[in-house]
């Protein structure tokens, strides 16, 4: 049997069947796109965000976990690893770097990947985690198996991308985004469970009209 009809990437796409050590991923942009690009929620369509700000370039293919969501199961696991207070979760389904020596030039695909980690990112009160994955069967960095396994300076290009890519300089009102802290695979399954429970939640919603 196949779907005649074009399934929508947040809601319409199995996560995976081997959830959380393999995912799939829907990948939105790449570090050759110097557009931001994003989902529509409502139609699935891919949609323009904003031009990438000034030399600020994703490092890695860049998107999401599909039929997850970033509400109050992630918050609460933000909350219980920070010590901090009064955070929510950012609205969005929960984002994924997939990492590979292959030259993937475009968005608005699938990908098979395995979770390494993550950065517990706070952008103004908001989880909003970034999990980094391996590509499925990538014969140069498919034995990497945890975040502490990426060469520093791999490590400290994606934290700085996360950390400055939405500064504009002179601008008073900055963003208030953190990373707390990076983690391991481990962490990196709790954070996708969570996610997943969020998603849930979202769909049993009387609120939620699913597309």
């Amino acid at each position: 049997m196949f779907n005649k009809y074009l399934a929508h990437p947040w809601h319409g796409i199995d996560p995976g069947i081997n959830i959380p050590e393999n995912v799939t991923a829907f990948i939105e942009i790449t570090p050759h796109d110097n557009v931001k690009y994003e989902v529509d929620k409502t139609s699935g369509l891919i949609k323009v965000d904003r031009p990438q700000l000034y030399s600020n370039i994703v490092p890695a293919l860049y998107g999401f976990i599909p039929k997850t969501y970033c509400g109050a199961d992630i918050a609460e696991l933000c909350m219980n690893a920070t010590g901090k207070k009064g955070i929510v979760g950012d609205g969005d389904p929960l984002d994924i770097c997939v990492l590979t020596e292959r030259n993937i030039v475009h968005g608005n695909i699938l990908v098979n990947c395995k979770p390494i980690g993550g950065f517990r990112m706070i952008d103004n009160n908001e989880a909003d985690d970034k999990i980094i994955a391996i590509l499925q069967d990538d014969r140069v960095i498919g034995e990497w198996d945890d975040l502490n396994q990426l060469p520093s300076s791999l490590r400290e290009r994606l934290l700085h991308y996360f950390l400055t890519y939405k500064q504009i300089p002179n601008n008073q009102d900055k963003p208030r985004v953190e990373i707390t802290h990076a983690y391991g695979k481990n962490e990196a399954y709790q954070v996708i469970e969570a996610s997943l429970k969020d998603y849930q939640m979202l769909i049993s919603s009387q609120n939620f009209d699913q597309k």
